[in-house]
């Protein structure tokens, strides 16, 4: 067997327990399918509506992306409301709205506030059954969507992962670009839409699923009225051409405007309901799923030939592809390929340890008791059983099997799929490379409040026992960020971070990832701009392996010289793959216009002079500063007993070195001024840029407020800019944010021609802000969306965690969503006025253009 007895019986008694939940499935008398599944942890509902119908079943328009097109019509307008009304009835109850489409479904959802679960019911249902496409918007969206093509034209990754499927299938639509191809979308009419949404969006080809705090009786009756009136309808098949058999190595390589290179390594592998399918998963996990993986160890830590390599086993409907990509530089692109193909050729003749194997039926078991950490992941697991392989208990089966697998059980899949005649490679290389390449009871809502307890030398300890899932998380933060960072030394803090997870005098960084992985965990860090720290995150019966590794982390960094170059090297390729993004390239130029010498000036992650500047000795001493009991914060969400846990965790804070950080002041002096950055690239980004407060000002919440008021598909903004004058695919606003200084900013995607229209407008909003044009329903929107978002946003153990963790890093109370709604509550069209009045001032604007 793959794991000892034990274990292997505790994680099926995990999964029975999440199997044996209540879900209803039935039909109604028109053909449509309804899967509900009431959950009380959270008063929060998610409503989706799957249809069965994607990009590969758009018959003789294929790759023409009608059901992507599709997916953004159906909220512009149906026989009851208008266009704008959709989204704005979703925000006014607390909602949020969207949608997505894939190569065999879209699927359309709403997140609300488990009391509004009929409003949803009712919304989707006039959206998917009774939209009437007006041909204005058909014509407005269809720029939009001429937009988004431009931007995928303009992602290094997109292209290489459009380069792949156009390789690797050659009869199969999964060939085709699910948003279609830029001229052939072009040509589509109205009648073209009308026709494909008139057969396919019927209700016999739908599928409705619910999962939250819901009542199922009254659910029942919501959906049999919004649903249950529309016929049935003659539903014709869609003939899916299977892919003929590959017979030898595929290649695509690319040359083009990046600075690293990307690469990917594919095999077709069977779908989904194979039997082999549980085996090719593991195997994914085993070759490349986290840092102690083998892939990782062998061509990352040991041969240094990529930044980052993965594996993934994709595998929909009937056709998959066994996938691994790597980050390199462009001289060792080749090189990495030969490696890797020579370590797949020697694990498949040796074979796979029985411990690598316990390791990745771990994570697979984590990773499926993690998909139920929110209703809309329940949700979406649901839609998937159902749509995509036609068994909402497939799980059950799917894990017999994989329980049932052993090292040889991967050897003979490795053997069967991953062979030269099945290989697909594909590449996107700088054009200078080119040369050299080649049926539970409800559970009580848990509470969200956090215990704190302060230790005598300063560290604060935050608990919050939640048996609802049986899932752990440990969140350890400090105050930090670029303001702690010297001068040339810019990333620092985040390289410190990284190696606090890596190598300890204990045990060395693939022992660590080796470890956690092992029981289906993770260990991560993070950094931002105000803010560092580690998290760790098990299943509760390895609470105490989570915590020794974060206590070695933490006490006994090794910060060993050969660990810092493979690190530094890995942040200098992340650095260099930013710049293949036209809207990361112009964010980071705006940053540096706007703060100028003020830390923030330069993103987290630093700069090249600063990174290649990094020493062991800067690691060391900014560790010493900042790792102290004054300055921790450990929070502690989850499924754990306090009387036990507590102890062991102030046994390790109360070992951290005494001393408290005090507070690092610096001035900010914004020099305004009109910039414009040129790229090479299809589309033009706008950039408005203001003073905004930071998170301790009496009107941060204005602030929150304001964001809201300026983002969102119903805001005014995005209603003039993209809705009524198809200006821009995206347009919003967003915040930088320090403890004493912020930065409020606009942005859009554009195209060159139309970039000056994109300012106007801008202007024009900014402008009817200031002069108290906001009307009350919008503000009430916004107030909604802020409340019904902070809820929303604390269904995860990890999410509360960091919450509680950073308030109480920032000074400010842990607990602050008990009066969030009242803060949000209290602020009036009068601040929002006063709000704009003080800080959209032309006199102090940054003002960036990124075109071609």
């Amino acid at each position: 067997m793959p794991k000892n007895p034990s274990v292997r019986s505790r994680d099926l008694a995990l999964l029975e327990s999440l199997w044996r939940e209540s879900i209803e499935r039935y039909t109604l008398p028109n053909g449509l399918t309804v899967l509900l599944k009431p959950d009380h942890a959270a008063p929060v509902s998610s409503v989706q509506v799957w249809v069965k119908t994607g990009s590969i079943h758009e018959g003789s328009h294929l790759g023409a992306g009608l059901s992507h097109y599709l997916e953004h019509m159906l909220f512009k307008g149906t026989t009851r409301r208008a266009g704008r009304e959709i989204s704005a009835t979703v925000q006014a109850h607390g909602g949020y709205i969207n949608a997505y489409t894939t190569f065999d479904r879209t699927v359309y959802y709403i997140e609300v506030p488990s009391v509004h679960t009929a409003v949803a019911i009712d919304l989707l249902a006039d959206a998917v059954l009774y939209s009437t496409l007006p041909a204005g918007e058909v014509a407005k969206e269809k720029e939009v969507i001429l937009r988004e093509i431009d931007m995928c034209l303009d992602d290094p990754d997109q292209r290489l992962s459009q380069a792949l499927f156009e390789t690797a299938y050659r009869t199969h639509p999964y060939r085709q670009p699910i948003i279609g191809h830029r001229d052939v979308f072009a040509a589509c009419t109205r009648e073209d839409l009308l026709s494909y949404y008139q057969a396919r969006y019927v209700p016999n080809n739908l599928v409705v699923v619910i999962v939250g705090d819901i009542d199922v009786a009254a659910t029942r009756a919501a959906i049999a009225q919004h649903f249950g009136p529309a016929p049935r309808v003659r539903l014709a098949p869609v003939l899916v051409p299977d892919e003929s058999a590959q017979l030898s190595r595929r290649d695509q390589h690319l040359h083009e405007d990046v600075q690293v290179a990307r690469a990917g390594l594919g095999w077709q592998i069977p779908g989904l309901a194979h039997p082999d399918t549980p085996a090719l998963d593991l195997l994914s996990m085993v070759l490349g799923h986290g840092d102690s993986s083998l892939l990782w160890q062998a061509i990352r830590e040991k041969s240094r030939l990529v930044h980052s390599i993965d594996a993934m086993s994709w595998s929909p409907g009937t056709s998959g592809l066994f996938y691994i990509s790597f980050l390199a530089d462009p001289d060792k692109r080749v090189p990495a390929e030969q490696a890797i193909l020579r370590e797949l050729a020697r694990i498949a003749a040796k074979g796979i340890s029985a411990a690598a194997l316990a390791k990745a039926v771990r994570q697979a078991v984590t990773a499926e008791i993690n998909m139920r950490k929110t209703m809309s992941g329940q949700a979406s697991r649901l839609g998937a059983g159902e749509v995509v392989v036609g068994d909402i208990n497939y799980t059950r089966q799917y894990f017999t099997r994989l329980f049932a697998l052993t090292p040889a059980s991967l050897q003979r899949v490795m053997r069967t799929y991953l062979v030269p005649e099945r290989l697909t490679v594909v590449s996107s290389n700088p054009v200078a490379a080119a040369a050299a390449t080649t049926g539970a009871a409800a559970k009580p809502t848990a509470s969200l409040d956090f215990e704190e307890i302060k230790l005598p030398n300063g560290a604060r300890l935050l608990l919050q026992p939640d048996a609802h899932l049986p899932n752990l998380h440990f969140r350890l933060a400090f105050a930090g960020g670029p303001v702690f960072e010297p001068a040339g030394r810019r990333g620092l803090n985040s390289l410190l971070a990284t190696l606090l997870t890596k190598d300890t005098k204990r045990h060395s960084a693939e022992e660590v990832a080796r470890q956690i992985e092992a029981v289906g965990g993770s260990f991560h860090e993070f950094a931002g701009n105000n803010s560092f720290g580690l998290s760790a995150e098990v299943l509760p019966g390895d609470a105490d392996l989570a915590l020794g590794l974060m206590a070695d982390a933490i006490l006994r960094p090794a910060f060993k010289p050969a660990r810092l170059e493979v690190e530094r090297e890995s942040s200098l390729a992340a650095l260099k793959e930013s710049l293949d993004d036209v809207v990361t390239v112009g964010r980071k130029k705006l940053r540096e216009k706007f703060f100028g010498a003020h830390p923030f000036a330069i993103e987290t992650s630093g700069d090249e002079a600063s990174l290649q500047a990094i020493s062991v000795a800067d690691l060391r001493a900014l560790h010493a500063r900042l790792v102290v009991a004054g300055n921790a914060v450990l929070a502690v969400s989850g499924d754990f007993d306090a009387r036990k846990l507590a102890p062991k965790l102030k046994a390790f804070l109360t070992k951290l070195p005494k001393g408290k950080v005090p507070a690092a002041t610096h001035a900010l002096t914004v020099v305004p001024g009109d910039f414009t950055e040129t790229q090479p690239r299809q589309q033009a980004i706008v950039f408005q840029a203001f003073p905004g407060p930071g998170m301790h000002a009496p009107d941060y919440t204005v602030s929150e407020v304001a964001d809201e008021l300026f983002s969102g598909m119903s805001s005014n903004l995005f209603e003039r800019v993209r809705e009524q004058k198809s200006l821009a695919y995206f347009v919003r606003s967003s915040r930088i944010v320090g403890q004493a200084h912020g930065m409020f900013y606009f942005y859009a995607g554009t195209s060159p021609e139309r970039y000056e229209e994109v300012i106007a407008e801008l202007n024009l909003e900014i402008e009817r802000v200031r002069s108290g044009g906001v009307k009350p329903d919008e503000l009430h929107r916004c107030q909604v969306r802020l409340k019904a978002g902070k809820r929303m946003g604390m269904q995860t153990n990890s999410a509360r965690a960091m919450q509680a963790a950073l308030n109480a890093v920032y000074g400010l109370p842990v607990n602050d969503w008990r009066d969030y709604d009242a803060r949000v509550d209290a602020v009036t069209l009068a601040d929002l006025q006063a709000f704009a009045l003080r800080y959209f001032v032309g006199g102090q604007r940054v003002q960036l253009v990124v075109k071609p």
